[in-house]
């Protein structure tokens, strides 16, 4: 299987963000790319900064069912693509991926984790559901998502070999540094993603935006993780494509071929 992270600047046009999508989509179908995840906030952008709206306002928002959708999951055929925007649903707004294919909606997922800044642009979704596709059963993280352990574990027991992590994630507002690679943010950004990755023994694919928006500088570091938390395949800070070709079932397989972190959890010992 060959999988793909993108580490791109989307911003506040919807039109451009979705013309960008298919020229990628278009290219990654080109390089056999079976698996593609684009960054956070795909469609119309992030925030701005954590503090306030300010000058960039708030990125629009799209029904699930807007017509842009199946125009995207057209444009990916074969390929599986996951992606991000702002949803509306009534009068609450969902920091929102849903992952795509030739036949249209394979899953969603709603942001859970908010830092304080994003309460003012999203509400917070409640679960996580692995889901079946044709590359295999799958799991969307959003950005401050995979912070937390749990999040990734309970995809993981929900039977997800692999875990799509689409991000938004800026270098550091309080302590930044002069280099991107020197950025505290940048180094728990690497951290987290393997090791989400090797505790629950399964492939991580990380995207991230690169440019900035308002205030926030972001980190890119796209990258593909293998089942024991080694990184495959990475795009450093600037934009690109980073691209993995590994059997997925069979490296999670020999993974947890004598530790098995999920057989030999003790929940009843964690209280």
């Amino acid at each position: 299987m060959r999988i793909a992270a993108v580490a791109a600047h989307f911003g506040r046009d919807v039109e451009a963000c979705a013309a960008k999508v298919e020229a990628i989509t278009a290219d990654a179908r080109d390089r056999g790319v079976d698996l593609l995840v684009f960054p956070d906030a795909t469609l119309g952008g992030y925030l701005g900064g954590f503090d306030a709206v300010g000058g960039t306002g708030l990125p629009p928002a799209l029904a699930p069912d807007d017509a842009l959708f199946p125009r995207l999951a057209a444009a990916a055929g074969p390929v599986v693509v996951c992606l991000a925007y702002r949803e509306q649903a009534g009068d609450r707004f969902y920091n929102s991926a849903v992952c795509l294919g030739g036949d249209g909606v394979l899953g969603r997922h709603r942001k859970v984790h908010q830092p304080a800044g994003e309460l003012a642009a999203y509400s917070a979704g409640d679960a996580f559901t692995a889901f079946d596709t044709p590359v295999g059963r799958l799991g969307m993280l959003v950005d401050y998502d995979k912070t937390f352990p749990e999040a990734g574990r309970t995809l993981a027991r929900d039977g997800a070999q692999l875990l799509a992590c689409l991000s938004a994630w800026p270098a550091s507002l309080t302590n930044r540094a002069p280099r991107l690679l020197q950025d505290r943010q940048s180094r728990l950004f690497d951290l987290y993603d393997c090791a989400r990755a090797a505790e629950n023994q399964v492939v991580l694919v990380s995207a991230n935006q690169t440019g900035t928006m308002g205030r926030l500088r972001f980190l890119g570091q796209s990258k593909v993780v293998g089942p024991g938390g080694d990184v495959l395949a990475r795009t450093w800070a600037k934009a690109g494509l980073t691209l993995a070709e590994l059997d997925v079932a069979g490296e999670v397989a020999r993974a947890r071929l004598v530790l098995s972190h999920l057989r030999e959890l003790r929940p009843d010992a964690y209280s």
